[in-house]
C-alpha cells in the first residue's frame, strides 16, 4: 500500500503560493513570488533536510498548475545547482491532476482526472511514497478526504499575510504526532508529522463545576449565535 505525503514550503502564516521564483504564480496579485530563495539556497539545514525528502523512493502528486510551473523548468535543470533533484523529477512518474484532453509533455506523466478518487485506488497498489509539491488546490482536496499520511513543512520565518495556504476549512480534522525536526540558525524550521488518530479535546486544568459567571458567558454565546 502506497502512502501519501504532503512536502509544502510554508510561511509562519501558512502561505505556500510561489516560493521559487518571482513569475512562479502571480495569481491574486501575489507579490512575493520566490520568497524561499533568500534563505534555501544558502541554508545548509534545509539542503539536508530536502535532499532527505528526495532521497527515498517516491512519484510525484502535482496539481495542473505546479506541474506547468515544473514542467517548464525541471527537464532543462540537469547540471545545474540541483542536478541531482532535477534527475530524480525527470526520472520519476508524475501524477497530474488535470482536465481530460490537456496535453502532458513531460516525460513519465499520467493525468489524474478526479484526483481525490485516482489517489485513493493508487494508494492501494504496491509502489513508492506519492509525494506532493506545491499544488495547493489538489492537497486541499486531498486533506478534505483523508487520504494524507505525512505532512512534511519547511518552515520560513516569515508572514506575508496573504497568499494561498497549506490548509483551508475543509481539511479533514485530524491529530498528527511529530517524528522528525530541525531547525537551521537562520530560522528555518523542517518537521515531519504522521497521521494520530482523531482530534481529542478536554478542559485544561481538569473538570470543574463552572462558575456562575462561565454559565452567563455560555448562555450568552448561545444567544448571540
Amino acid at each position: 500500500m502506497r502512502k501519501v505525503v504532503v512536502g509544502a514550503m510554508v510561511t509562519m502564516d501558512g502561505v505556500m503560493q510561489a516560493p521559487g521564483a518571482p513569475q512562479e504564480d502571480p495569481t491574486g496579485g501575489f507579490k512575493f513570488g520566490g520568497w524561499v530563495a533568500p534563505v534555501a539556497d544558502s541554508d545548509p539545514v534545509f539542503r539536508e533536510e530536502i535532499g532527505k525528502l528526495f532521497s527515498e523512493p517516491f512519484d510525484l502528486l502535482l496539481g495542473r498548475r505546479t506541474y506547468d510551473i515544473f514542467a517548464a523548468y525541471w527537464p532543462y535543470a540537469e547540471g545545474g545547482s540541483y542536478d541531482d533533484i532535477a534527475r530524480t523529477f525527470n526520472r520519476i512518474t508524475k501524477y497530474v491532476a488535470t482536465r481530460k484532453g490537456v496535453e502532458l509533455t513531460w516525460k513519465g506523466s499520467v493525468p489524474l482526472h478526479d484526483a481525490a478518487k485516482d489517489v485513493a485506488t493508487l494508494k492501494q497498489e504496491n509502489g513508492p511514497t506519492l509525494l506532493t509539491q506545491g499544488s495547493t488546490e489538489l492537497v486541499h482536496s486531498l486533506l478534505a478526504a483523508g487520504l494524507v499520511d505525512e505532512i512534511r513543512t519547511f518552515t520560513f520565518p516569515l508572514v506575508l499575510g496573504k497568499g494561498k495556504r497549506l490548509f483551508d476549512e475543509t481539511s479533514e480534522p485530524r491529530a498528527f504526532k511529530l517524528t522528525h525536526s530541525a531547525v537551521s540558525p537562520n530560522g528555518l524550521m523542517a518537521t515531519t508529522y504522521v497521521r494520530g488518530g482523531d482530534v481529542k479535546s478536554g478542559t485544561v486544568g481538569g473538570v470543574q463545576e463552572p462558575t456562575a459567571a462561565e454559565l452567563a458567558r455560555r448562555q450568552k454565546l448561545q444567544r448571540e449565535s
